[in-house]
């Protein structure tokens, strides 16, 4: 995967540097239009505080993007004591992919099935799963879905999708300013003073780029940001098979994850393009020019398409066969090792209601719930402030005792450790 990391960088590097001329650009016409008397002034003035606003939200994501994100998604983070399946598989990914270390672990409380990883870099990235997912899912298909997200990690598509993210924010924000401007200049009935210093038709065509460029720049940037999604989406399908050497685990992921959609599960536009399936597409099927994912059935095909193999050749082979293009850089399919496909490790049967209760379990526990489990198959979750050093069992009538190392971690089972 070199050629492809290192095509990803400079693909990388040029699109912000585009974008940024886009911001620049931007800023340079509202400057100018601020300043008729002053052009030159106006240019300078209105390009410096475009790239003052992209530096200070790109100082705030570098500083702590992975943190702001996932608590924009509500994500907490579990330790391999409480979901030790999910933490086993992205140790496994880890290994499979080569990264410097383990990712974060992070669990979203949504019954909506889906999954995004975050970092500037390996060492600070992190995956967040839904508990839908983990419901849904067996284990082959969460170690395909683990597979595409620590791909993102490996291509450094999350380093890109923050920076992209950072201008694309920065010019829809100066382009959203202007234009709110404008619109309370006009009810206030405030007039420029542009007669009085250069002529009333300049002023009124330098208004016109203004807003003509107010209005492209944050689609030409969006643009930009989408169609490079895109090819991202598949190469990270390409490494989640290679990894896992098992495509139909992440085919029958997508199949589920995409069924399982709601256009209520993510308001954030900046959240959304990073999920496995864009939320805010619904079905996932839709791929116009601003779509950040290809179509999932698309996905699919390719996946379900590579009957020889699970190497990036193989997926190669079968993204020509549905595109007539290429994809993936002719020194990653050289070096490609075909390894074959292994046989499904998860049982036929997936327990959707049994996995829900773990996936909920492990949200209790990190909110510092305890669970103790009843001989009569009942898990009794203890908050935080019970207060009590004993439970009772409201199905069968066993009495539990509250462990030590619970009641010594809260405030209210001090209380009762102090009474003992």
């Amino acid at each position: 995967m070199w050629e492809v990391i290192r095509q990803n960088r400079v693909k990388s590097v040029w699109l912000i540097v585009i974008m940024t001329l886009v911001l620049a650009a931007l800023g340079g016409s509202i400057g100018y239009y601020l300043q008729p008397a002053y052009p030159a002034d106006g240019l300078f003035w209105g390009i410096l505080a475009a790239m003052g606003v992209w530096i200070v939200m790109l100082l705030i994501s570098l500083a702590g993007s992975e943190k702001i994100l996932l608590a924009t998604a509500g994500a907490r983070e579990v330790s391999k004591k409480d979901a030790p399946q999910l933490y086993n598989i992205v140790e496994e990914m880890k290994i499979a992919a080569g990264l410097p270390a383990v990712p974060k672990v992070y669990i979203i409380d949504s019954s909506v099935p889906n999954a995004f990883a975050v970092g500037l870099k390996p060492e600070r990235a992190a995956v967040a799963v839904t508990t839908g997912l983990m419901a849904k899912l067996n284990r082959d298909e969460l170690q395909g879905v683990i597979g595409h997200e620590i791909g993102h990690i490996t291509n450094r598509d999350t380093l890109f999708m923050t920076l992209a993210g950072v201008t694309v924010g920065a010019i829809v924000i100066l382009a959203d300013l202007f234009m709110r401007g404008l619109w309370f200049s006009s009810i206030t009935g405030s007039r420029r003073r542009s007669r009085d210093s250069g002529g009333g038709q300049a002023a009124i065509v330098i208004l016109i780029v203004s807003i003509v460029m107010a209005i492209l720049a944050p689609l030409l940037a969006q643009l930009l940001y989408f169609a490079t999604s895109r090819r991202r989406e598949y190469l990270a399908d390409a490494s989640s098979a290679q990894f896992t050497r098992y495509p139909e685990g992440l085919a029958s992921a997508l199949e589920k994850i995409s069924a399982g959609q709601s256009k209520n599960f993510s308001k954030s536009r900046t959240l959304a393009p990073m999920y496995i399936v864009n939320p805010m597409a619904a079905s996932g099927r839709a791929a116009g020019l601003f779509s950040t994912h290809p179509p999932t059935e698309d996905r699919i095909r390719i996946l379900r398409g590579m009957a020889k193999g699970s190497s990036l050749a193989a997926y190669e082979q079968a993204f020509r066969a549905e595109h007539n293009a290429g994809l993936i850089g002719s020194g990653d399919l050289k070096s490609s090792q075909e390894k074959g496909i292994r046989q499904p490790t998860a049982p036929a049967e997936h327990n959707h209601q049994q996995s829900l209760r773990q996936a909920k379990d492990i949200l209790h526990k990190t909110a510092g719930y305890a669970i103790i489990s009843c001989a009569c198959g009942l898990n009794l979750k203890i908050p935080p402030d019970f207060g009590q050093n004993k439970v009772r069992c409201p199905r069968c009538g066993t009495t539990h005792e509250i462990p030590v190392e619970f009641l010594a971690a809260t405030s209210a089972g001090l209380e009762q450790l102090g009474k003992k």
